[in-house]
């Protein structure tokens, strides 16, 4: 079994990646990466100025307006993703470490993280070939050749959270960097280590210079960025009042935005499926990252006769999970993030009691924790949809069950809500299964299961935000279409 590292150590921890080279950061402030399994400083890295993110910007600014990148053709443009893909995954343990003692996910889950990143920059290289940069039509007018050409959106400002920091980068500044955009990667103050992984890498596959920028800022500096005319796009993953802020910035200015938001997924249960192993399926999927997940299954709607054995058969399944050191095999789910994410969700808790919802487990730290932030799986029985545990997202293993009469009132229910990104349908029935989806206002559902499938494409209906990450789709918001009305046919359709 692996063990957590006393300390996470940087090459440059001190400074930015800017223009292709580590940069003095404009001040010493700094900020500290705390472990949420024991709550020590792990790593203290540079805070960013306003000078650092106006350097950042320009350095992507003069990228894209006068570097070889965006003249590239999507093939030479490729042959990086697929160096910065290798080296991700030649860092897979550093980065396994790094996502356990950033954020307390189990470690057997961390090795995966390099992985997936990895996997997103193989897939988007390989649609070099595949992907309609410039697609050949008939004028109207019948004159010439009509071409519709996809090119670059320009500069990028992409921003992650601290959840999943490194999976959530390579969605984004990997079908940039194929689009031919240059790319400011914001990392999130909490969880930062990862993006200086991914710079390090960058370099060492001899991005040109100003493709790929990090800093790691504060919410006042990003907001300086997202302002910035120089910045023709914002990417943003986090939460739904945040995206709010940004897309407001955006609209002012007409600047191009995609927006991953905060969910408040329903689970709908169907008067046929088997309460045993709908809990099974929960406790597991819930104690995935310790709940805090975007798209986590967290309002399960279930038939009212059998909101009792239901609740009983979830109360047990959560009951049952450890939780525990995040480098323990046995256990099965870890630390909450950070302490005012401990604090959030308790107070939830405490509020959707105040409110007529029964405990039926957890609700506070395990006994055998004095320090750490650790929370036990919760249940909540009785909710009804317009408590404040069913309407806001709570962002730890918490799950409300909510009873219905009917699959009509079920899927009412299930739409009744600001947030619109994930969502399944428990049943033994695929034909109702798939009706059910078709009704349900959400960017995904999955069949007797949580499931999110980024190689077709992730994101949200309404306040869970704006356009799609992952797949064909995810590659679509970092383009612009032109189109060129030629007299003749070109000799080549190449830039």
């Amino acid at each position: 079994m692996a063990t957590a590292p006393d300390l996470i150590t940087l090459a440059h921890a001190d400074r930015f990646f800017i223009g292709g080279d580590w940069v003095e950061a404009s001040t010493t402030a700094h900020f500290d990466v705390v472990r949420p399994a024991d709550e020590t400083v792990i790593a203290r890295i540079a805070e960013a100025g306003e000078v650092d993110a106006d350097r950042a910007v320009a350095a992507a600014r003069t990228a894209f307006d006068t570097g070889p990148w965006p003249r590239m053709s999507p093939q030479e443009r490729a042959v990086y993703l697929q160096k910065i893909a290798i080296g991700l995954s030649a860092r897979s343990e550093q980065l396994a470490h790094i996502w356990t003692n950033q954020m307390g996910v189990l470690h057997r889950i961390a090795q995966t993280s390099a992985a997936g990143a990895s996997g997103f920059f193989h897939y988007y290289a390989s649609l070099a070939d595949t992907f309609p940069f410039v697609e050949r039509h008939q004028p109207i007018d019948g004159i010439g050749v009509g071409l519709l050409a996809r090119e670059a959106v320009g500069v990028v400002l992409a921003i992650v959270p601290w959840n999943a920091p490194l999976m959530l980068a390579a969605l984004k500044v990997a079908p940039a960097l194929l689009a031919g955009c240059s790319v400011v990667l914001k990392a999130s103050p909490e969880a930062p280590l990862d993006a200086y992984v991914l710079a390090e890498v960058a370099q060492e596959a001899g991005l040109p210079a100003g493709v790929l920028n990090v800093v790691t800022a504060d919410r006042a500096v990003s907001e300086r960025m997202v302002r910035d005319p120089r910045v023709d796009k914002v990417s943003f993953t986090g939460s739904s009042a945040a995206g709010r802020r940004i897309a407001s910035i955006c609209g002012e200015r007409i600047a191009r935005c995609t927006l991953e938001l905060g969910g408040k997924s329903a689970a709908i249960v169907l008067n046929d499926y088997d309460a045993q192993k709908l809990a099974e399926t929960l406790a597991q999927s819930t104690a995935m990252m310790s709940g805090q997940v975007w798209a986590a299954l967290t309002r399960i709607v279930v038939p009212r006769a059998r909101h009792a054995e239901i609740t009983e058969a979830l109360g047990a399944a959560f009951a049952a999970l450890k939780v525990g050191d995040p480098y323990d095999d046995a256990s099965h789910l870890g630390p909450l993030a950070m302490g005012r994410q401990y604090d959030r969700v308790r107070d939830y808790v405490a509020q959707g009691q105040a409110e007529g919802a029964t405990l039926v487990c957890g609700g506070s730290r395990p006994k055998e924790f004095d320090r750490g932030f650790y929370m036990a799986p919760t249940v909540l029985g009785n909710v009804h949809n317009g408590m404040i545990v069913a309407r806001e997202e709570i962002f730890g293993p918490v799950v409300s069950v909510i009873p219905v009469a009917d699959e009509a009132e079920a899927i009412a229910v299930a739409n009744d809500s600001d947030f619109g990104l994930n969502g399944a349908v428990f049943t033994d029935d695929v034909d109702r299964a798939y009706r059910v989806a078709r009704a349900m206002r959400t960017g995904t559902v999955g069949h007797n299961a949580f499931r999110a499938d980024f190689m077709i494409g992730f994101g949200g209906f309404k306040q869970s935000g704006l356009g799609r990450e992952g797949g064909r789709d995810g590659l679509l918001p970092y383009l612009e279409s032109k189109t060129i009305l030629l007299a003749g046919e070109p000799a080549t359709l190449a830039l």
